[in-house]
């Protein structure tokens, strides 16, 4: 398992290589006057265009141009933000939490019960158990986040007055931002409950409701098809029909042989799903107000703040990177006969 692994990190290198060449090459598109924000801490340095312009050699050739923003990026220097008047490594600390927190509660949510209706779907195939899940996949997968979301907020906010948008009410908001509240992560539940705010915890998780039911109702039924459908290739295989021909209990043949194997789709679904929740929902963070990093990189995108907008693909271009390597892992662990070739 250690060279497997070791193996896999190796070949991160040209990945992470080819992905900072592909963003790189996206940015000049821009004229070099356009490109020096990439390169300052502070806004002040804007002032002094043609010096930054020499000194990171904005004029010269592709590969010299892309050695020196690639030493910048690996200081952590990603340029300047002019939408949020921030450095954008900063911005990305400061809005990813939000997204963070977002993740933390619907992903495993998803996962479950994707899996869960998956297997339940297919093990009782054509009944009328199947049909409902099947039915309630497709009806998931077809409605338009924005639409859902507000239909959610106009029923359980608008009528009922519950849920409200945004991640804390006023008065959370006041106290978590005053000197008696420690910010430990940024996830207001988690530093809540350190802080030992029960009340500021029960308020986060209200603004989570409708974000994560959104988010959960859409995202589940690709999971669950994707479930139903390797478990019905792997229940129609010999190895499981020899199985219950010799008598072996159902439950035991598919919950410790079939799920096992069907599982490899589920999880590479799954790693990617997390992947792209954690790089910004940007629909449901702007139906919901709420400001996590999607959040921010759509409204970088409209002030075509472009030193955001790179290091926003760049960011995500590394947890997809992470994601896939995660998923890797799981496979030699789910199914040890899983060698790099």
């Amino acid at each position: 398992m250690r060279s497997y692994i070791i193996r896999r990190l190796l070949l991160l290198v040209p990945v992470l290589l080819g992905a900072t060449l592909l963003i790189f090459a996206v940015s000049q598109m821009f004229s070099p006057v356009e490109r020096a924000s990439l390169y300052v801490r502070d806004p002040k340095q804007l002032r002094n265009i043609d010096e930054i312009i020499k000194k990171y050699h904005l004029d010269d050739p592709f590969f010299i141009q892309f050695s020196h923003w690639l030493a910048e990026v690996l200081k952590g220097n990603l340029g300047w933000s002019k939408s949020v008047n921030m450095p954008v490594a900063r911005a990305i600390v400061e809005f990813l939490p939000a997204t963070a927190e977002l993740v933390l509660y619907a992903a495993p949510l998803i996962i479950f019960l994707g899996i869960k209706m998956g297997v339940l779907s297919a093990t009782h195939r054509n009944t009328p158990l199947d049909h409902a899940t099947r039915t309630l996949a497709i009806i998931g997968w077809s409605l338009p986040s924005f639409w859902l979301g507000i239909v959610l907020l106009a029923v359980f906010y608008g009528v009922f007055g519950l849920f409200p948008p945004g991640r804390l009410s006023v008065e959370a908001s006041i106290y978590v931002n005053s000197p008696n509240f420690i910010r430990y992560t940024k996830l207001n539940t988690i530093d809540a409950l350190l802080n030992g705010q029960f009340w500021i915890f029960v308020d986060a998780l209200k603004h989570l409701v409708l974000p994560v039911a959104t988010l959960v109702i859409i995202n589940i039924a690709l999971l669950m098809r994707i479930t139903r459908s390797s478990m019905l290739e792997e229940m129609s295989k010999l190895y499981v029909m020899m199985a219950r021909a010799k008598g072996l209990d159902d439950k035991v043949v598919v919950n410790k042989h079939v799920q096992r194997n069907a599982l490899i789709s589920a999880l590479t679904v799954s790693g990617l799903l997390t992947a792209s929740l954690l790089c910004g929902v940007v629909i449901t963070e702007t139906v919901f107000n709420y400001h996590g990093i999607g959040y921010w990189a759509v409204h970088a995108a409209i002030q075509l703040d472009i030193p955001a907008v790179l290091g926003f693909t760049l960011f995500s271009a590394l947890i997809f990177v992470a994601a896939n390597l995660i998923v890797d892992i799981m496979y030699a662990y789910v199914d040890p006969r899983i060698k790099l070739g």
